[in-house]
């Protein structure tokens, strides 16, 4: 028997459907329901690896661990990483299978793509009795409906009831929601069941009789209504947490345990890929992380990460027109901490050979490092394990840079003591894995190093595990819709699909 499903899509992006599908995950996952996450296709620089090698986005994999499930490619089988403004690598079942610009990818190839996505879905919903599907942007993108395979598509193809969510933090949340139905055709109406109101601050009696008056204008229910919390965005996937020149946004810096904090610059690169990096490094108490652009901002820092991004060329060329280069070098030569990950470890190499991300040939690197880089078709995609400053490691690989390192200590090392990956000189680290500050012991190994090297009275807390606040944090999601929204209602759209009769709202989508 085919197991149950919604569909939550939203009034914009970043009206919080990643976290409203995880916390439904969460939700059901605690009433003993075998459910899975699903996304038909994201557009997304953060991005995992699951066990199998497949790449996908981050948020179905949070979502996944909503779930107490692994990972896999079933979850999210288009993933598009932008590369530029019109261009965006293709990957197709965890696989990059080319370059596309906008126009190629929506003028054709997006709708033959909607058989795959839907059988994907089916495989799910065959081993699961429930399968919670994220959407993207809004549904009433009407100058994409034809060949969408991610919100109405996939709900007409599948049969899904959808529920919209609205921020109304942002304001206007009533208009939006009775718009995107409006906006909708007749059969793409049929299945919209009805709202569920994120980020609300206040008293929830102020807000019901606009929640009555929406019900008598389009005949559909508010399923909850979710206060605004504080620290629930994780690995978000289409917009930065963060403010240039802020801190990473909603994150709380706890008390040091040491005497003194310890003060971290992310330099913001072109195509920031997996910033989720320093999520690690923001959770420890007295690590207070930012993400600059200019280089006066990495005076005061202790650790200056430069992190990954699709566009390694590109960056570099970023950070010398900016004149954060030139800071990078001399920090580098004071033997002050600067760590790069993955574009950000090739950029600070001798030389990039690049025929294939940027096709700009040979480009110089800033020389930190003694490493070159060759960009190769194939794409490295692992789940490696191993060990640094004498503590287990894990982390995960996606890229096209093959380095090849030359000199400096080992970073990454297997249980002999050969190396697995990286390089250190001084203290300037590189490495291509990502997600290696999640495995506490090395990470609190690693900020002893830099306050030892920047002269801090830092101590890392002993007790911070990042998977336990992680934990956490799917649990207060899980909470918030246990209790502000009509569960059973919820679970009868799962179970049952869409309400029948749901009115139609002139005037419908334009012919």
């Amino acid at each position: 028997m085919t197991g149950g499903g919604l569909l939550v899509a939203g009034t914009t992006s970043d009206a919080g459907k990643s976290v409203v599908t995880a916390g439904i995950c969460r939700w059901l996952v605690r009433r003993g329901v075998r459910v899975a996450p699903f996304k038909a296709q994201n557009m997304s620089l953060n991005s995992f690896v699951t066990r199998e090698g497949a790449e996908i986005g981050r948020a179905q994999a949070m979502q996944a661990q909503a779930c107490r499930v692994e990972p896999t490619a079933l979850m999210n089988p288009v993933l598009l990483k932008p590369g530029g403004e019109r261009s965006s690598q293709v990957v197709l079942m965890g696989r990059p299978v080319g370059e596309m610009s906008a126009r190629g990818y929506h003028g054709g190839r997006q709708q033959r793509l909607l058989g795959t996505v839907l059988d994907c879905l089916e495989q799910l919903r065959d081993t699961h009795d429930a399968v919670i599907c994220e959407g993207a942007g809004s549904p009433a993108e009407i100058n994409l409906r034809r060949t969408d395979i991610v919100n109405m598509g996939i709900a007409r193809g599948a049969g899904l009831p959808v529920l919209i969510v609205g921020d109304i933090d942002r304001g206007g949340v009533f208009a939006s929601f009775f718009g995107t139905v409006a906006l909708l055709s007749r059969e793409d109406q049929d299945l919209v069941a009805g709202f569920l109101v994120n980020k609300f601050r206040g008293d929830v009696s102020l807000l019901e009789p606009g929640l009555g008056m929406l019900h008598g204008l389009t005949g559909r229910r508010t399923y909850g209504v979710l206060p605004f919390r504080h620290g629930l965005g994780i690995d978000e996937e289409d917009g930065l947490r963060v403010s240039l020149r802020g801190a990473v946004r909603e994150s709380a810096v706890a008390a040091p345990a040491g005497e003194d904090v310890l003060r971290v610059a992310v330099c913001a690169v072109p195509l920031m890929s997996n910033f989720t990096d320093v999520d690690a490094l923001a959770a420890e108490p007295g690590v207070v992380v930012r993400f600059v652009d200019r280089p006066e901002e990495l005076a005061d820092a202790d650790l200056v990460v430069v992190p990954g991004t699709r566009g390694t060329v590109r960056a570099l060329r970023w950070l010398r027109e900016r004149g954060l280069a030139e800071e990078l070098l001399r920090r580098a030569a004071a033997g002050r901490p600067v760590l790069g990950v993955c574009g950000g470890f090739q950029l600070l190499g001798e030389h990039i050979e690049d025929e294939v991300e940027s096709r700009a040939g040979h480009v110089d690197g800033l020389g930190v490092l003694p490493v070159r880089v060759r960009f190769a078709r194939e794409k490295t995609l692992t789940r490696p394990a191993g060990r640094a400053l004498g503590e287990p490691v894990e982390g995960y690989e996606i890229h096209h840079g093959v380095a090849d390192v030359l000199g400096g200590e080992a970073f990454i090392s297997d249980d002999r003591g050969h190396r697995l990956d990286g390089c250190r000189v001084g203290q300037t680290w590189g490495t291509h894995w990502h997600g290696s500050l999640e495995s506490d012991g090395f990470r609190r190994a690693f900020l002893r190093e830099v306050a030892a090297a920047a002269g801090r009275r830092f101590v890392p807390a002993p007790d911070t595990s990042f998977a336990a606040l992680r934990e956490e944090q799917l649990d207060r999601l899980g909470d918030l819709i246990e209790q502000h929204a009509d569960t059973d209602a919820l679970w009868r759209l799962i179970e049952s699909g869409a309400p029948r009769g749901l009115p139609f709202i002139p005037p419908g989508a334009p012919a």
